[in-house]
């Protein structure tokens, strides 16, 4: 039996992740589930799977996370950026699920690693922020870290059994999202709801939103870089709108190795928890002859600025990559709240690294500085646009 703690249960990946739990009840428990302020689905998870401990984002989450509990409960409920890090940090699990969105990932990410406990990272903002800090730590710990996301799940099952040597490219599929055929001409004039119409995955609204201007794609190259120790030249971007093959490995004598299956996430969720084995989830194969055809295409760097962004920050390293994904977070929080327009994001991205002043991310508080930084640069550039903060 495997414990977890799950960090952002009531996303996406973590209500995937519950899903295998309740299928195999035999393989798995749950010690502690975090939640940012979905109190009320967070209160019917803890109910159907008895978790010890309980993190929300503040103290008045917390007091009504309590009131829906019944009296006497013995669930500990913690909050705060404190609670999140010491949930993460309790070795009473044998395995942390990082499913939290965004940088506030990366404290308690780290706390699971400083503490040994193995981590299935789907977090990416983890790596892109503090890739070499973060692989250190992992390495000196002698932990696996698993990755969750499709892609890089795709090519960590690619690479078994493969000599590192042998590895020429990684080659990340993307779908293109829901605009990889829409004129960038009408790009000014896209709404929030047909930003967050994925035509593939059932995902949050914030990653949905990367996904629509490849930004998740560029974030996704960063945490390859380091989680298989790849130069960024060896790393490459396929659009391919299906989203079957959901990525692949060349190597150095011309052969390649794919991935496939339908999107669903669970697939690479159980082959982490389990630590790279297969369980049996009933899902479909996909139906190939419906398919007829798979298609792959190079991404629009027209369409697509966030892309090219994406790959200067690697390139330059220090701590522009976190301040990329700072900027993004900020930028597209914007959108969401109908601030600014789709086609902002990209600018707004583009100002605040033109702004920076790297340094070396050899610490947690310079990477969380440059973070802040580059959220109140963001901030200040949407004020002075919109004049809301």
């Amino acid at each position: 039996m495997k414990s977890l703690t799950i960090l952002g249960a009531t996303g996406s990946i973590g209500r995937s992740a519950l899903d295998i739990v309740r299928q195999f009840p035999d393989r798995f428990a749950v010690h502690a589930l975090t939640a940012h302020r979905n109190i009320a689905l967070l209160a019917q998870q803890i109910e159907t799977f008895q978790p010890a401990l309980d993190v929300v984002a503040d103290a008045a989450g917390a007091d009504a996370l309590k009131a829906r509990l019944p009296d006497g409960h013995p669930v500990t409920v913690l909050h705060g950026s404190d609670g999140y890090v010491a949930a993460a940090g309790d070795a009473r699990a044998d395995l942390v699920v990082a499913a939290m969105v965004g940088a506030a990932g990366l404290l308690p990410a780290l706390a699971a690693i400083d503490a040994g406990i193995p981590v299935a990272l789907a977090n990416k903002e983890t790596l892109v922020m503090a890739g070499e800090l973060v692989m250190a730590r992992v390495r000196a710990k002698q932990i696996p870290l698993l990755p969750i996301d499709s892609e890089h799940s795709a090519i960590h099952q690619c690479l078994a059994g493969e000599r590192p040597q042998d590895v020429a490219t990684l080659l990340l599929t993307g779908s293109g999202g829901p605009f990889r055929q829409r004129s960038a001409a009408t790009f000014a004039a896209i709404t929030v709801d047909e930003a967050l119409a994925h035509p593939n995955w059932a995902m949050g609204p914030k990653i949905t939103i990367d996904s629509a201007t490849m930004m998740n794609k560029g974030l996704e190259i960063i945490e390859a870089r380091w989680l298989f120790d790849i130069p960024l030249d060896h790393i490459q971007v396929v659009v391919h709108p299906q989203s079957i093959v959901h990525s692949m490995v060349a190597f150095v004598d011309g052969a390649v190795k794919a991935q496939l299956g339908v999107p669903d996430m669970r697939g690479a969720i159980a082959y982490a928890l389990t630590g790279n084995r297969r369980l049996p989830l009933d899902m479909p194969v996909p139906d190939f002859p419906a398919l007829g055809a798979l298609e792959f295409y190079a991404p629009d760097p027209i369409r697509f600025p966030c892309l090219g962004l994406a790959m200067n920050a690697a390139r330059l390293g220090m701590t522009y990559p976190a301040v990329l994904n700072a900027a993004n977070e900020a930028a597209v929080a914007a959108f969401l709240e109908g601030r600014i327009d789709f086609i902002r994001i990209p600018q707004v991205i583009e100002t605040v690294l033109d702004r920076h002043q790297p340094v070396n991310p050899d610490t947690v508080d310079r990477i969380v500085d440059a973070d802040r930084w580059a959220r109140d640069k963001a901030r200040r550039i949407l004020h002075d646009e919109t004049g809301r903060h």
